[in-house]
Formats: structure tokens, sequence, C-alpha cells
């Protein structure tokens, strides 16, 4: 089966997206087929690397574990099948902290928290969509970060909705709220 074979207006499940052989990278998010951008440029790519290292380091002795793109996170919504799950996504850094929603195919259910690095064709989805997906989905903590512009927009979620806590820009510290005291400064995450 290629990519082109699919119906991009049809319904698709976990289960489906198990069975596509194709080389292009997907996203399923509510059962509808998004297909992930072209391999990230350098910037990006150096940004991701910085948080990797910044946030293992952080959660060195605790249960919490980070994990980057392309790992699959399964959001559930009407039970674990594969044939229920229509929601499937590659957040750039993501944390859990509770271990047993990981296993040998990424994250089944919500991380605790999740970082998308923006970049120009899926800005739009990581603004908007992704913001409400995260939400309703339960991820504690969202970060949204900028590399053109270099800010990091940060969102706790507090009784079912998002509320921003704050917006970094250049030489500023960022508080991870779901582990009190750790902090990264944005120097550490723009450094080339």
């Amino acid at each position: 089966m290629h990519f082109s074979d699919l119906d991009l207006n049809g319904r698709y499940t976990y289960a489906d997206y198990l069975s596509w052989k194709f080389e292009e990278m997907v996203e399923l998010i509510k059962g509808r087929i998004f297909k992930m951008s072209p391999a990230p440029n350098s910037f990006h790519q150096s940004i991701s690397m910085n948080l990797s290292g910044i946030i293992k380091s952080k959660l060195k002795g605790s249960q919490c574990k980070p994990f980057a793109a392309p790992t699959d996170v399964r959001l559930i919504t009407k039970s674990s099948n594969d044939e229920d799950i229509i929601t499937v996504v590659q957040p750039d850094i993501f944390v859990v902290c509770d271990p047993s929603k990981i296993d040998e195919r990424g994250c089944l259910g919500s991380p605790d928290f999740i970082i998308e690095i923006l970049s120009p064709s899926t800005s739009a989805r990581d603004l908007n969509e992704k913001y409400h997906l995260y939400e309703e989905a339960g991820v504690k903590e969202y970060w949204v970060i900028g590399p053109g512009e270099r800010f990091v927009e940060c969102f706790v979620l507090e009784n079912g909705t998002y509320k921003m806590t704050g917006v970094y820009g250049e030489d500023e510290v960022l508080p991870m709220h779901i582990l009190p005291g750790v902090e990264m400064s944005t120097i550490e995450i723009f450094e080339r």
C-alpha cells in the first residue's frame, strides 16, 4: 500500500496505522491522517537534542522518563484496543512518570509533559489542534517552542483547562511544573 492509496478524508484507527508500510511519516488525530513534515532542519534538531540531554539529566533518579520523536503516543478515548485508538502522535519530546504507560510500541495513554518544536509546516497544528488534543487528553504540561523567534510558551493543566504560565525569551529560566524545583534556561535550549 502507498500513502496515495489512502482516503485522506477517511477515518482510521491504530490497527490501520500498524498495517501501513509506506515511507511517509504520519500521525492520526481523532481518526484523521496528517502527514508529518519532512526531516526537521538542523536548528530544530539541535533544540531537540539540547532538550533531551537537559531533561534526561534533570530526571536522573526519578521514575519519570523522557522520550523523543519518532516515538508513538497512543491517546486513549474509548479503550486501549488497537481498533479503538484513533489518535497516535509523535511529539518532539515527552515525559512519562507512570512506567506502566510504556510498552514496546511507545506510550499508551497521556504523557505528563509534551514539548512540540514548531516548524513551518506543522506550527498551526501544534498551536491549535494539538494544544486542544493534549488538553483534552489530560497532558499536565505542554510547551511550544518557536525556533525562529526563540520563544517557549508554557501551559499547565488546571481543572481540565490549559493555563499559560509564561512566554519565555532568550536568557530566561523556565520551571518544569510537573517537577517542582526543576528548571532550565532558554540559553541551554537554544544553544547551537
